[in-house]
């Protein structure tokens, strides 16, 4: 089950369609899907999340945990709105486009898929690019 949740003053739109869209992308990557959890926050509250977890002090859109066990997706999701509104003012998408673009990469990391080097970023944003035409709301 993929629920949603805020730390903040937001509110999904079309969570119901949302929420099959990401269940479809954890079918078609083949795995099953368990707990999922998707967190919208401000940049404060990702950053600390940053910093604590990953040791990382820097401000990020996306950050995922994985709990899967085998091939059941289990995890948390935390998305800054903060950065998805201005990524998509950066990269001229809808603020829409640029939300389902990161809780479809939070997704993507829970079917093993990595970006950290050069080649496994770009197999992402291609996987990205691939769901992204499949959403319809």
């Amino acid at each position: 089950m993929i629920s949603f949740h805020s730390e903040i003053p937001f509110e999904i739109s079309a969570a119901e369609q949302t929420s099959s869209w990401l269940s479809s992308i954890i079918s078609q990557e083949g795995y099953n899907e368990g707990e999922v959890s998707i967190v919208f926050c401000d940049d404060e509250y990702l950053h600390k999340l940053n910093v604590e977890f990953l040791d990382h002090d820097t401000l990020t859109d996306v950050i995922s945990f994985d709990y899967s066990i085998g091939k059941e997706i289990h995890g948390e999701i935390f998305i800054s709105i903060e950065r998805v509104r201005e990524n998509a003012n950066e990269f001229s998408q809808t603020f829409e486009a640029e939300l389902s673009r990161v809780m479809a990469h939070g997704m993507l990391h829970y079917c093993g898929y990595k970006d950290k080097s050069t080649t496994d970023a770009a197999t992402m944003r291609s996987k990205e690019e691939f769901y992204l035409q499949q959403r319809v709301d």
